[in-house]
């Protein structure tokens, strides 16, 4: 595999990539894409025929969609001690795809202000809200990460999705969640990443202006 390219926003999703980027400590290209034009260009539609970031470039290895990119670089750099142990795997990965799919739609509903009917709650992933909060509070509890003892690539989806769900008022904030939140929001790796991004939007500010 050649080089890694990193496609991303500063005001996006791809700010979980880059902190999962951060945490590989493998070196990458960094392109900066402008929401609407710089998205729908015919080169970087061949990369993402979506129009949208977050997505990398691994020579000729491409991949979207950010719960599948942290799975991808746990995978493709192993050295960095992200991906699951076998006694992990049940929950890294059920943690994983819970995070990706019932906690998303779950809080992107609650951003478009949809409710759902109580009739039609069996259709959602993630039934009710309540059910979501109880289910998360019983998974935290009593350990550190979401797989147990060590921080791993799912805690890096899981908790900005987490984090995204109770500040929005999508569930309810109990201590357990805070406490994860101050445990992962601590890492050095994702203090580069915000200043990296930071940085990306001020530069990105200043050349529209």
């Amino acid at each position: 595999m050649g080089d890694l390219h990193f496609y991303t926003n500063p005001q996006s999703r791809g700010c979980i990539v880059r902190w999962m980027l951060e945490e590989t400590g493998v070196p990458y290209e960094t392109h900066l894409l402008a929401y609407g034009g710089a998205m729908k260009t015919p080169d970087y539609l061949a990369v993402n025929r979506m129009g949208k970031v977050p997505a990398i470039r691994h020579g000729e290895a491409i991949v979207t969609e950010v719960a599948a990119i942290c799975t991808y670089l746990a995978e493709a750099f192993p050295e960095a001690g992200l991906g699951p142990t076998p006694d992990e795997r049940p929950d890294y990965y059920r943690w994983m795809f819970f995070a990706a799919g019932p906690l998303e739609e779950l809080v992107t509903n609650h951003e478009m202000g949809f409710t759902v009917p109580q009739k039609r709650q069996g259709m959602m992933g993630y039934g009710r809200a309540e059910d979501v909060t109880a289910t998360l509070e019983e998974a935290l509890t009593g350990r550190p990460y979401i797989c147990g003892d060590h921080f791993r690539a799912v805690d890096i989806y899981f908790s900005s999705q987490l984090i995204w769900c109770f500040n929005s008022g999508a569930i309810e904030k109990r201590p357990v969640f805070e406490a994860y939140a101050d445990r992962v929001s601590d890492r050095p790796a994702l203090k580069r990443a915000t200043s990296l991004d930071e940085e990306a939007l001020a530069a990105m500010k200043a050349s529209a202006a």
